[in-house]
């Protein structure tokens, strides 16, 4: 029954990676996610529902537009395999259990920003409302009044925290170091994590943008480093593991 619930979950998922991927790249730029229907972005060939099959698709037309040949990104199969997998994992981790539910909502929401902010070093606000109004009602549910509102608190404290850390990093680096939607997410880190692990989480995401950062320093790409990616990614890590960095918090601080 449980390798059942694994496929149901990976192909769910790679469906939803697939409306992520549209989510991520239309809305940006003002478009509808319904119309146009899903076409080839180099000829404009509209999809055909085989074309349309996440993950199959893309293998059997070997990465390419049926129309006119041409390569299409591996960012779509990504998308898709990464969503199915985190989809997947969530499941062999928690069971069905409000941590489930959590995971889910925070790996959707990581593959949205991973796609928006490198594509468009833009963090949407709706998938953002979205998350946080999913992340209170399950919590509701399942925890009750007073513990959401702790959890609401914790947010709010994040998201002042790293608001002020922002506006120093502002003044050091004299330009902007942290943009809206990165602050904005950070409410969503302190909803889920709670205050302290949600600190610890931003402490990571800085150690995940590092070699990014150092990356396109050499290679002299000459673009701001995209940080939603690595504080979605920390978020989600802190999330998997928090039995493990809770313990690393409790050696870091005792008392």
């Amino acid at each position: 029954m449980s390798y059942l619930i694994i496929i149901f979950l990976f192909i769910l998922g790679a469906i939803m990676g697939s409306f992520f991927a549209v989510v991520a790249t239309r809305v940006p730029k003002n478009e509808s996610i319904i119309s146009p229907r899903s076409h080839c972005e180099f000829c404009n060939h509209v999809l055909s529902y085989i074309e349309l099959i996440p993950i199959f698709s893309y293998i059997y037309q070997k990465g390419k537009c049926r129309n006119c040949g041409k390569k299409l990104s591996l960012s779509y199969l990504a998308t898709e395999l990464a969503s199915g997998i985190l989809f997947v994992l969530s499941y062999l981790k928690f069971g069905f259990s409000l941590s489930f539910f959590l995971c889910i909502i925070l790996s959707s929401l990581v593959i949205i920003i991973f796609v928006s902010d490198m594509k468009y070093m833009i963090i949407l606000d709706s998938p953002l409302i979205i998350s946080a109004i999913l992340i209170i009602f399950f919590r509701f549910i399942f925890q009750g009044f007073t513990t959401t509102l702790s959890f609401l608190i914790d947010g709010t404290l994040t998201l002042l925290c790293i608001f002020y850390i922002g506006k120093l990093g502002n003044l050091f680096f004299k330009r902007e170091s942290l943009g809206g939607g990165d602050i904005k997410l950070a409410f969503i880190m302190g909803l889920t994590l709670g205050f302290p692990m949600a600190m610890i989480s931003f402490v990571l995401s800085t150690f995940l943008a590092l070699p990014y950062a150092i990356t396109c320093m050499f290679l002299n790409l000459g673009h701001e480093v995209p940080f939603g990616p690595f504080l979605g990614s920390s978020l989600w890590i802190v999330f998997f593991f928090f039995e493990k960095f809770q313990y690393i918090l409790t050696l870091l601080f005792p008392f």
